[in-house]
């Protein structure tokens, strides 16, 4: 994949997580925050539990079986998950689509 090809691919996944995020937190919850790849799902976002397992279920309901995002997140230890960021995500969606 090209540098351009990657970029692009990475905007789109961003994009997509982005809504998916936002479908499942809400709007008014996000106030003025743009949600980048530096963005932390616990600091900045403050995802509840419950809120995470919701993204993670649209997350492969958009992308189908190969996002297991439960499978994902199960090789991950608890500090792993409280300090993850949206790029952790994004780069796990890539890294399974190619």
């Amino acid at each position: 994949m090209t540098v351009d090809a990657r970029t692009t691919a990475e905007a789109e996944v961003l994009d997509v997580v982005r809504r998916l995020i936002t479908e499942t937190i809400g709007e008014e919850y996000l106030l003025d925050l743009e949600i980048g790849m530096d963005t932390s799902f616990e600091d900045d976002l403050e995802m509840e539990s419950i809120e995470f397992v919701k993204f993670g279920a649209k997350l492969t309901e958009h992308y189908g079986g190969d996002v297991d995002f439960a499978g994902f997140l199960a090789d991950k230890d608890l500090d792993e998950i409280i300090e993850m960021r949206v790029g952790t995500v994004v780069e796990y969606v890539l890294s399974v689509r190619n």
